[in-house]
C-alpha cells in the first residue's frame, strides 16, 4: 500500500510517508496539528482509498477507555428481569460493542479513527496501552477474550491541548501536520474550487497569510476556514479588486466572519486597519 493525495484530499509528501510508515509498522499513527488542518479527513480519505470500513470513535471529556471496548447495560437487564423477559438469562444480550471491539472482529482490516484524544482525561491514553499493544481484551461479564483477527489501521488525532503520556507516545508513529505553505494551499483550493480565478486566489491567499502572521491574533484561521471564506467570496462574486482595496486601504476583509472567530481578533484587525488609514 502506498497512500498519496486523492482526488478530494491533498497531502504533503511528509504526511504520506508517515501514513505508509505507520501501516508498515502496524502502529497507531498519532496526528497532531492545528484544528482545521484535515486530521480527521485523513482517516476518511485513507479508508476510501483502500476501500475499507471506517470506524470513528469521537472522544469527549467524559469518554473512558472502557467505552471503546464494550459497555454492559445493567439498567436494561434489570428492567427486563422485572418484566419477566427470557433475555435476562443470556448476559451477552446486554453487552454493547465499542469501536475497538468492532475493529477487532471486522472481516477486513478496517481504519479506526480515535478522534481528538486530547479531550479525554489524562489517564485515558494509558488505559488503552494494553489493548493497542496486544490487540486483545477480556470481557469480564461473559468470561471471553476478544482477540483482533488482524490489526486495524489506527489513526489518532490530537489538537495538542494537553500532553500525552510517554508510554503512550512510544507505541505510536508520530506526525505533526505543519500548516501548508501557499503552493500546497493552492493545490488544496484547486480540489474544492477548480474554476476559481487565479487573481482572486492570489489576493485571497495574500490577505489570509497576512492575517495569520499578526502576532497578537488569538485564533489563527485554518485551512477549513480559508475554504469557507473562498466559498463566500465566490458566492457573493467579490472581485479581486475589491479584496485588494480592502487590504491596501486598511479595513476588514469582506466576509471576515469566516476567518475571525472572536471579538478580540475582530477588534485587533479593526485597530490595525484604523492605524493604516491614519498613515
Amino acid at each position: 500500500m502506498a497512500f498519496q493525495s486523492t482526488e478530494h484530499y491533498i497531502v504533503s509528501p511528509e504526511l504520506a510517508l508517515a501514513v505508509n510508515a505507520a501501516v508498515t509498522l502496524e502502529k497507531p499513527l498519532l496526528i497532531k496539528g492545528e484544528p482545521g488542518t484535515g486530521k480527521t479527513r485523513l482517516a476518511e480519505e485513507l479508508a476510501a482509498s483502500l476501500g475499507r470500513q471506517l470506524l470513528t470513535w469521537p472522544i469527549k471529556s467524559t469518554t473512558k477507555a472502557q467505552h471503546g471496548l464494550y459497555e454492559y447495560d445493567a439498567v436494561s437487564r434489570l428492567r427486563d428481569s422485572q418484566l419477566g423477559s427470557d433475555k435476562v438469562h443470556d448476559i451477552s444480550n446486554y453487552i454493547r460493542q465499542g469501536k475497538l471491539w468492532q475493529a477487532f472482529v471486522a472481516n477486513e482490516r478496517p481504519v479506526l479513527l480515535i478522534d481528538e484524544i486530547d479531550k479525554a482525561d489524562i489517564e485515558f491514553p494509558n488505559d488503552l496501552l494494553y489493548e493497542l499493544d496486544r490487540m486483545a481484551f477480556f470481557v469480564h461479564e461473559t468470561g471471553e477474550e476478544i482477540v483482533a483477527a488482524q490489526r486495524p489501521i489506527v489513526i489518532i488525532t490530537s489538537n495538542n491541548e494537553k500532553e500525552l503520556p510517554d508510554a503512550f507516545l512510544r507505541r505510536c508513529f508520530f506526525h505533526y501536520i505543519r500548516f501548508p505553505d501557499a503552493d500546497l494551499l493552492s493545490q488544496i483550493v484547486a480540489v474544492h474550487f477548480p474554476h476559481i480565478q487565479q487573481q482572486l486566489l492570489s489576493v485571497a491567499l495574500e490577505v489570509f497569510f497576512e492575517l495569520r502572521e499578526l502576532p497578537s491574533l488569538k485564533k489563527k484561521p485554518s485551512t477549513s476556514e480559508l475554504l469557507d471564506w473562498l466559498k463566500l467570496l465566490l458566492a457573493e462574486d467579490i472581485s479581486p479588486e475589491v479584496l485588494h482595496d480592502s487590504q491596501k486601504k486598511g479595513g476588514l476583509m469582506p466576509m471576515f466572519g469566516a476567518l475571525l472567530k472572536n471579538e478580540q481578533d475582530v477588534a485587533l484587525v479593526e485597530k490595525l486597519a484604523f492605524m493604516a488609514r491614519r498613515r
